[in-house]
């Protein structure tokens, strides 16, 4: 570990010198030449900026998740069990130790909520758009502007933006092949200009492939539609995309089981009666004990001779039969701009989104209706196939109007959006002789519903800003926004409702952003900026303020506070002819961290509760550059130091010592982060070689368990033909990624994370995969 914050101290000590150098070239630098902007340092931003250019995202694997290509920016710690980074269980990203569901993301100002696996607000990126429609990522690792269309953005922003239509007639069509039986298909038809002086494309892409360990598929249709259409000085732009993901589940891991059973261990989807008979196992030991899922248990015989299982599992947990996720969304939007005259804009862009979905999972101990029925044939097995249900239904509206006004730009921003969302907990009979479920179809007619809850969320905001050019130097900008979100539940069916009903809220009317650039020269600023923001209640029955007991909502909604976030950045931005980069401190202070911790003695049958434990205080430092070595050649390299440390020790609502945490770090916030990638582009051939470094990463609160850091290599090159004819516009690429074939964990926290000791929240790197790539435009 020391020798790697070593070396990443000098790594920005390179970066420091290199930047130096470039200051003192600057001033006798062209100021229309520039490096060739693959990663483009957000000039003129007051706020640590970054974004990723369509070139850039062209070269990454086709069906690599739009989230995945910000993983080389500094700060941001990416993970996902898939080459991909689509599948949605495991992938996560953090940036200065917010986690996922604390940050902000949009697509062309869409919002897409949160991101969580069991979104209630939203829909992951990947669902929204396909890669090969996507025209840019932007990142701001500390604070997205004050108009972002978001109520989670404690941490970091990321900005999707799709491509717009070619004003020439033609199609794209593009086919991959690859490890694991991957395929792909994407064809992209554009209209070019048409008579009404608009333009439009629609595509369409499928991808098939097996999961890389275990038995089981994941697989994704999706299209998308998108037109502009002129109006005077005006425009209006339309996007639809509609996916259809299908995914089998790889099996969550402890540290105990990767030393036990190895990084490639998986669910047993493909022995049936093995997987019943570990559910008798499992059955009659918690029926002869009463006991189950404990951690003890799972890695020793307990002497009641009930356990029977076959080596090498040694409890239920180990292997499951099978689990996925079913996802149905279809995303529209409608987004006008007019100016009126040359001081006034104004845009007003609304949406809808609907999602249909099901997590699902082959569940023990939890017997179907006729297990243990003399000659039932049928419903009979030891298992139930449980789900949890989303449907959502949300729409809403996005304003902005800017007005120049001398040296003042201001910005009006507004939000309004109302969102239905239905979750339900199912079971599902199962037969003991042979499987009678298809994991990836949507399932009806349950035996049980444990809960079905339906909530409405009402999200309202206001932003106000003025950019201010003091001189041609010096430009200042101050503003707030204003933030309220209304959450109501209301229990519909079930025979354990953990609320029955309830509304709780999370405002603050004056959320304040500042900050200012300086510009030292035509090639060199200095920036700095000052945000606070919040993050809204969740409205779900398996997180949140509403996944209690009605007791415990009670004891709560009129005192739970929502988390809120303090941050100061301030940096220094610079380049010449051949070299660009940014050099960036920050300090995050987190206040009112949200828990469920016990409400009081667990003997007097006390809920868990959601919480305020206190606070987090974030302290680091992050670089970036791009060499442009000559025609050829370029080098990227980034790295981050990150401090993230619990302030206060966790207690109960009785106050009794839960967990130590004070000065523990964040569990899944790496100290170190850093990437270096070399990249070739000539003469048609192009290519790149990236390094990736994680450091340490805690899996509990109080820091008594970790991953070890971890360094994986990517690769990619391919060839653009020249020419005519059936060359013209063609080009072939192969992707290799983990190229040293690396063992690894890489997600950290799918089931959560404890206070303390292992536990199966872990989920393995794919190894080394290859896929090539045909793309050929007519």
């Amino acid at each position: 570990m020391k020798n790697h914050l070593l070396a990443g101290a000098a790594a920005g000590a390179l970066l420091l010198i290199a930047g130096q150098a470039c200051a003192a070239e600057a001033a006798a630098t062209d100021a229309g030449t520039s490096v060739e902007e693959l990663v483009v340092y957000g000039k003129g931003e007051s706020r640590q900026v970054q974004q990723i250019a369509v070139q850039e995202i062209e070269q990454a694997a086709p069906g690599t998740s739009p989230i995945k290509m910000v993983e080389k920016l500094p700060g941001v710690n990416f993970q996902s069990a898939d080459a991909f980074g689509a599948y949605e269980w495991s992938t996560r990203i953090s940036i200065r130790g917010f986690n996922q569901n604390q940050l902000g993301f949009t697509l062309d100002g869409v919002p897409l909520g949160d991101m969580s696996y069991g979104n209630h607000n939203g829909l992951h990126i990947s669902r929204a758009i396909m890669s090969e429609d996507l025209g840019g990522v932007e990142l701001a690792q500390g604070s997205g502007s004050l108009d972002t269309a978001s109520s989670s953005n404690l941490g970091g922003t990321l900005k999707f933006v799709s491509r717009d239509p070619s004003s020439k007639f033609g199609v794209f069509a593009a086919g991959t092949v690859g490890s694991d039986n991957m395929y792909r298909g994407f064809v992209r038809l554009e209209t070019g200009d048409l008579p009404s002086g608009g333009r439009a494309y629609v595509s369409y892409a499928k991808q098939d492939a097996d999961k890389w360990k275990g038995y089981g598929v994941q697989k994704q249709q999706q299209i998308d539609f998108k037109f502009v259409q002129p109006i005077g000085e005006g425009k209006v732009t339309g996007f639809y995309d509609w996916s259809q993901r299908r995914e089998n589940d790889y099996q969550d891991l402890s540290l105990e089981m990767i030393k036990r059973l190895g990084y490639g261990f998986d669910n047993i989807s493909n022995d049936y009666a093995l997987a019943n008979k570990i559910a008798n196992t499992a059955l009659a030991h918690y029926l002869a004990t009463g006991t189950s899922g404990d951690p003890a248990y799972c890695v020793s015989d307990p002497g009641d001779g009930t356990n029977s299982y076959s080596a090498p599992i040694k409890c239920d947990d180990d292997a499951y039969f099978d689990a996925g996720g079913l996802r149905d969304d279809k995303l529209w939007s409608i987004k006008g701009e007019m100016p009126f005259g040359e001081s006034v804009n104004t845009t007003a862009l609304i949406y809808g989104h609907t999602n249909k979905g099901q997590g699902t999972w082959y569940a023990p101990l939890n017997p179907s209706p006729n297990f243990g029925v003399p000659g039932a044939t049928t419903a009979n097995s030891s298992m139930s196939y449980r789900t949890t249900e989303y449907n959502i239904d949300r729409t809403g509206v996005v304003l902005g109007g800017d007005i120049k006004l001398g040296a003042h730009a201001i910005r009006l921003g507004g939000w309004y959006e109302d969102n239905d969302f239905e979750q339900a907990r199912r079971y599902y009979s199962l037969d003991a002789a042979a499987n009678n479920r298809d994991s990836l179809a949507f399932q009806s007619n349950p035996f049980k519903t444990r809960w079905h809850y339906a909530f409405n969320t009402k999200t309202t905001q206001f932003s106000l800003e003025d950019n201010w050019t003091v001189t041609d130097a010096l430009k200042v900008n101050f503003g707030f926004k204003s933030l309220k979100v209304e959450n109501k539940a209301k229990f519909l069916d079930g025979y354990g409702p953990l609320v029955n009903s309830g509304s709780i809220q999370s405002k603050d009317s004056f959320l304040p952003q500042v900050g200012a650039n300086y510009k030292l020269n035509e090639n060199s600023e200095v920036f700095g900026s000052y945000t606070e923001n919040m993050r809204a209640f969740v409205s779900a029955a398996t997180a949140g303020p509403f996944s209690t007991t009605q007791a415990g909502f009670d004891a709560i909604k009129n005192k739970l506070k929502p988390e809120t976030s303090k941050t100061f950045e301030a940096g220094w931005r610079f380049k010449t002819a051949d070299f660009q980069g940014v050099i960036a401190a920050y300090h995050v202070k987190f206040d009112n961290r949200l828990l469920a911790t016990a409400s009081g003695s667990g003997v007097a049958g006390n809920p868990s509760v959601l919480s305020n434990v206190g606070s987090v205080t974030t302290n680091g430092f992050e670089t970036a550059g791009t060499w442009r070595i000559n025609d050829a050649f370029s080098l990227f390299g980034s790295y981050a130091y990150n401090d993230s440390s619990f302030d206060d020790d966790v207690r109960n609502g009785s106050g009794a010592l839960v967990a130590k945490t004070a000065g523990k770090s964040l569990p899944d916030a790496p100290k170190s982060i850093a990437n270096l990638s070399l990249a070739y582009d000539q003469n048609g051939w192009f290519g790149a070689l990236a390094a990736h470094y994680t450091g340490e990463r805690y899996i509990t609160y109080t820091n008594d368990l970790s991953v070890p850091a971890v360094t994986t290599l990517d690769l990619n090159i391919g060839y653009r033909f020249q020419g005519e004819g059936l060359t013209k516009d063609l080009e072939i690429q192969a992707n290799v990624t983990n190229l040293l074939d690396k063992e690894y964990v890489s997600t950290i926290g799918s089931n959560g994370f404890a206070n303390s000791g292992d536990s199966q929240t872990l989920l393995a790197g794919a190894p080394r995969q290859v896929f090539v790539t045909v793309r050929k435009q007519f």
